[in-house]
């Protein structure tokens, strides 16, 4: 196919950009099979960076939620563990889409796995085979410019429980614990576009079960507990500065005895808070996602009750009551985790 000198013929350049801005992401598929220009331009980090800057990408909660379960014939649900898939929910459209399986795992994503967004890709890292119940190394990053999974370079080490985040396009992980159940304190930095990872200075102490926030310019490692104190949540926090490195201790940044996982709000004055304690709607198994202005939050009010989705309008307050969302019946499982995606 000939290439073009210009990426639209006729056009001055910084018009034929706005126009690309202006494309929405479903269309970025299509158009990367024009020609090599506009695929190295749609997939550049530059273009991204210049859509976000100037406010044409729009955020969407990417999650780990359970699939639905297929009933046999006899109209009776197999007992079986449940399989997750990533499910992507716009709170712009309303519209729910479920993302393509990982192909080495077509039946469902490693149980307990972090999922994270990089410049407008989701990054799968870790958790469980699903079938033999082992950690794994994987790591996995979704194109949607090509809507496709590549396979990443494996972390350093198997880890599970671990806390991870996401910086300038590199994803960090520390803590968790290893295949003999001692709890960690390393951490490690993966580069998506290199894909390579590199080490990091070890936290302060050792933290299992612990959870990834990022705040401002900082990666956020809550809570978690030792090797010899397993079960016993630390109220405790580490704080890392990318750029140099650092870790600093922060006391009392959470409810002891709680678990972390999935559920660390950031209040308006910067305190952490648990959405769990937030509103009896989700006070078991509850998943908070931060979309801007807007928290995605799901949960259940007692075990075995019903998953319930809402929305809160962060300019309302945390303590304001949940908005209800009218979610299709195959996007109703469980929300293991999840992550803002800006697209």
């Amino acid at each position: 196919m000939t290439e073009f000198t210009e990426l639209i013929p006729g056009l001055p350049e910084e018009i034929a950009l706005e126009c690309f801005t202006r494309l929405h992401y479903t269309d970025h598929q299509v158009a990367t099979r024009v020609c090599r220009r506009w695929r190295e331009l749609l997939q550049s980090k530059e273009f991204y960076y210049h859509r976000r800057q100037t406010g044409h990408t729009r955020k969407a909660a990417c999650l780990v939620q359970a699939l639905p379960v297929q009933t046999g014939s006899d109209g009776d649900k197999p007992v079986r563990p449940p399989a997750y898939g990533v499910s992507l929910f716009d709170p712009v459209s309303g519209i729910w889409e479920r993302i393509d399986p990982v192909p080495k795992y077509p039946n469902g994503l490693p149980l307990f796995c972090q999922i994270l967004s990089s410049e407008g890709k989701v990054v799968i890292v870790g958790g469980w085979d699903p079938v033999s119940y082992e950690s794994v190394k994987d790591v996995f990053v979704y194109e949607f410019t090509t809507r496709r999974w590549r396979r990443g370079k494996d972390m350093p080490g198997k880890r599970s429980f671990f806390a991870a985040g996401e910086l300038n396009g590199r994803v960090i992980v520390a803590g968790g614990h290893d295949e003999s159940k001692n709890a960690l304190s390393s951490a490690w930095v993966y580069d998506v576009r290199r894909d390579e990872w590199d080490e990091l200075t070890p936290m302060g102490q050792e933290r299992d079960e612990c959870e990834g926030v990022v705040i401002g310019s900082e990666f956020w490692v809550v809570s978690g507990y030792g090797t010899e104190s397993q079960g016993s949540f630390e109220g405790s926090a580490e704080s890392l500065e990318l750029g140099t490195g650092q870790w600093r201790r922060v006391e009392d940044a959470w409810g002891q005895t709680r678990c972390p996982r999935s559920c660390v709000g950031v209040g308006k004055d910067g305190k952490l808070f648990c959405w769990a304690e937030s509103d009896s709607s989700v006070g078991v198994g509850a998943c908070a996602v931060e979309l801007g202005d807007r928290t995605f939050v799901s949960g259940s009010a007692y075990q075995g009750a019903p998953q319930g989705f809402f929305m809160v309008d962060k300019n309302e307050g945390q303590n304001d009551k949940l908005k209800r969302l009218d979610v299709p019946d195959r996007f109703l499982g469980f929300v293991q985790s999840g992550c803002c995606l800006e697209l």
